[in-house]
């Protein structure tokens, strides 16, 4: 970050923009969620039957919230990993194995993106829909989407790492 409260650079400022949008999607979505699951109880509870589209409507919701769940862990590198063998490292060795920890899981994000949008595009091909009548591929965008936006900040992690096993101490 810059020193001055009103100087941030122009990569500072879409950082910021982007974890807003990331964050306030995430609480829309899971509020969202919340009216219509508690919606569809309350109305089967009184005999109404609910809506014939919330069940779909809601594994729609949890996927785009798993998947933005993901995208706002990968922000700050906290995804679920087992690092027994970084603990006893010195931080040299931290920051390798470090390094090529994030530049496999980049890998395979990215893979799974390409995968995921050769998915989208056969679903769009073949006119699926979802909720009645909408294009399914409107749904399922989120899957490469997020998982091309996770490889791009496994990389940026990559690179940090990298940047900081070979970047000298300040000397005394």
């Amino acid at each position: 970050m810059s020193g001055q409260p009103g100087s941030l650079s122009w990569p500072e400022k879409a950082e910021r923009l982007g974890r807003a949008a990331e964050n306030l999607s995430l609480v829309l979505l899971l509020a969202a969620m919340l009216f219509v699951a508690g919606a569809q109880i309350l109305l089967r509870n009184l005999g109404e039957g609910g809506f014939p589209w919330a069940d779909e409507a809601l594994r729609i919701m949890v996927l785009w919230l798993a998947m933005l769940g993901g995208l706002a862990a990968s922000r700050e590198d906290r995804h679920i990993r087992i690092d027994a063998l970084a603990r006893i490292l010195p931080p040299a060795g931290q920051n390798l194995v470090g390094a090529v920890i994030s530049a496999l899981t980049a890998a395979i994000c990215l893979v799974i993106a390409w995968n995921a949008a050769l998915f989208v595009g056969e679903a769009r091909d073949f006119g699926d829909l979802l909720l009645g009548k909408l294009p399914a591929w409107w749904f399922q965008i989120i899957l490469p989407v997020a998982f091309g936006l996770m490889g791009y900040r496994y990389l940026v992690w990559t690179l940090r790492r990298l940047r900081a096993l070979f970047s000298r101490p300040p000397s005394a």
